[in-house]
């Protein structure tokens, strides 16, 4: 296979699946792994991914957020694995906050016929909060035409009239030296804000966000509980040393 070939389905491979691993393209390609490393090497020197441990993920600007509907169609059964693990920890009576974003979305439905009440930033969530039956309240605040989630003054000074049993947030990337962190610095105040405010802290991340770094930092890595869809025992290991994680199948 020519190399440019060989590059092209690497990249098409990382468009679909975000994240690889060096294995994945070996298999894909035929190329060793040598072969590999150094294809991976060279598309990253053009700005076409990311390397990361093990592997390659998408290149992004670090300020770069997709829309909701964009993110709602990447990796679902990673999210919804992570979500249905997450929804087994709320206990009966709790009072949660739940983050805007698609994992924490992916909650709700796992969370009918908990007597649990809801408070929430997302505006996406309102319908299947309504559906399913769970008590709600909605913070204040602008809403963030490209998320739907509500941000700013308002929404600060409603949050600081609660308390958690737990909460839930989404973040863009979490790595050992940078943390959790978002492209938006308004949005990273909420996620903050809301950890601050419970007694249970969860970030749920899938294994995507694995050492990805945007603009805005929400928390050190030992500041929250990680659920992850990473299984790369190396991997773990590493978070394992800055903070409680939990590795969960999709």
């Amino acid at each position: 296979m020519l190399t440019s070939d060989r590059h092209q389905k690497i990249i098409d491979l990382i468009n679909q699946k975000q994240t690889v691993t060096i294995q994945d393209v070996s298999a894909i390609t035929g190329a060793s792994e040598s072969t590999v490393r150094r294809d991976l090497t060279e598309l990253e020197n053009q700005h076409k991914l990311r390397r990361i441990h093990g592997g390659a993920t998408i290149h992004e600007q670090i300020n770069s957020e997709s829309s909701i509907g964009e993110k709602a169609t990447k990796n679902h059964q990673e999210k919804t694995a992570i979500a249905k693990h997450a929804a087994s920890l709320v206990e009966e009576g709790d009072c949660i906050f739940l983050d805007a974003g698609t994992t924490t979305m992916q909650m709700i439905p796992f969370l009918k016929g908990k007597q649990v009440t809801v408070v929430t930033n997302g505006l996406t969530h309102i319908d299947s909060l309504a559906e399913n039956g769970i008590a709600t309240y909605m913070t204040g605040g602008y809403m963030k035409s490209k998320t739907s989630a509500l941000i700013g003054t308002q929404t600060m000074e409603m949050l600081e009239n609660y308390r958690f049993d737990a909460c839930f947030i989404g973040v863009n990337g979490f790595d050992t030296v940078y943390g959790y962190t978002t492209p938006d610095p308004e949005e990273a105040v909420v996620k903050r804000s809301a950890l601050n405010l419970a007694r249970s802290k969860y970030v749920l991340a899938d294994d995507s966000k694995y050492q990805s770094v945007t603009f805005a930092g929400v928390a050190e890595l030992d500041a929250a509980c990680l659920i992850t869809t990473l299984t790369d025992e190396h991997m773990l290991n590493s978070l394992k040393d800055h903070t409680d994680v939990r590795s969960v199948s999709p």
